[in-house]
């Protein structure tokens, strides 16, 4: 079951029958509808698949190299489906010629798509990001108790025959104060858990309007170093850009308190399920190694796949997840209906609520 107040997915009809060879500039009465040619390039559940099919478009599975979508090869196709595999940078967008329509991001984050370029050439973009809320605030709590029960810990030493147990004493959540830096819908899920679990909720989010923090009973910060300073426990949940990369430094983490509300000494701890680089992994392996911070758990990396030598691999109070936080059976399931409802909506014609570069489409 869903969590409480997180948003539902309002499906969108199908497309017919009909056909054209390409759709760019194509001006639709009703429901003139068209047989399109897709490219789904990083997966996409079966059933997703079944949808565009048999509402008459061609589906083409599989990876195109980077080469050759450089030199055009998107220009045999109507929309392409990516997740974060594939990268659409300005040349491969302007390389791709008049006949692609739409982009699709079958995610949240579109880092991996130039979405300026895009619409300078008229091309929308459009991703799912409702789908896979529920997964990633599930393994956000799931990385938030496994640090500090040291669960990951626990179990490598009784794979090496260990049994820590007077080693392993952790903390509760409950009566602790958890930073969120972003608050959108994955973060105000998080957020719901906490507060049952018993924690404090603290939010950065300098787009959000305060009556939404104020309605999900959490302290809004104006600074960032305001929400380290007071939160023993630190989640990240904002998009990668030029003002949020590194974001979370050495300084900030070392303005983090070590003692909680309730007055235990439960030292300091970050998760990020968000996004790669927006936490600094350098200066996040210093502070583990001096202690400042207690542990850490990462689901996304600067470098993915990371490398086997990474030093934080070894480190015994990190532990870490590859890019999985849509990856259910659910999430999957929904992020596949969600960006073909939104890719057909687009190419029928329509509108789409989750098209990302609407503000910049002439």
């Amino acid at each position: 079951m869903p969590l409480p107040g997180l948003p539902s997915v309002d499906p969108v009809s199908n497309i017919g029958e009909d056909h054209t060879p390409s759709l760019r500039f194509m001006t639709f009465v009703g429901r003139i509808t068209t047989m399109a040619r897709i490219a789904v390039t990083d997966g996409m559940a079966k059933d997703a698949v079944a949808l565009l099919e048999q509402a008459g478009h061609e589906v083409m599975l599989g990876p195109i190299p980077a080469e050759d979508l450089a030199a055009g090869a998107l220009g045999e196709f109507d929309a392409i489906i990516v997740r974060s595999a594939t990268k659409l940078p300005a040349d491969v967008i302007a390389a791709s010629g008049d006949r692609l329509a739409v982009i699709g991001r079958a995610g949240v984050g579109v880092d991996n798509i130039d979405i300026i370029a895009a619409a300078s050439v008229g091309i929308p973009v459009v991703n799912a990001p409702r789908a896979s809320t529920q997964s990633v605030v599930e393994l956000t709590i799931g990385h938030l108790l496994s640090s500090i029960r040291h669960i990951p810990r626990s179990d490598r030493g009784m794979r090496d025959g260990k049994w820590e147990k007077k080693a392993m004493k952790g903390t509760e959540l409950s009566g602790k104060n958890l930073g969120l830096i972003g608050f959108g819908r994955i973060a105000q899920g998080v957020g719901a858990v906490a507060q049952a679990l018993g924690m404090t909720v603290h939010t950065y989010d300098p787009y959000l309007p305060p009556k939404v923090a104020k309605a999900q009973n959490t302290t809004l910060h104006k600074k960032v170093e305001t929400l380290f300073s007071n939160c023993t426990h630190i989640s990240v949940h904002c998009n990668l850009n030029d003002e949020t990369h590194h974001l979370v430094d050495a300084k900030r983490l070392a303005l983090m308190p070590g003692r909680s509300i309730d007055g235990i000494a439960c030292g300091n701890h970050v998760v990020n399920c968000a996004r790669g680089g927006i936490i600094d992994e350098e200066a996040l392996l210093a502070a583990l190694n001096q202690g400042t911070i207690a542990s850490a758990a990462l689901d996304v990396f600067e470098i993915e796949p990371v490398p086997q030598s990474s030093p934080l691999l070894q480190h015994q109070n990190f532990h870490g997840t590859p890019h999985i936080g849509a990856a259910t059976l659910e999430a999957q399931a929904r992020v596949g209906r969600d960006i073909a409802h939104a890719i057909m909506s687009v190419l029928d014609g329509g509108t789409c609520e989750t098209t990302v570069n609407a503000h910049l489409l002439k």
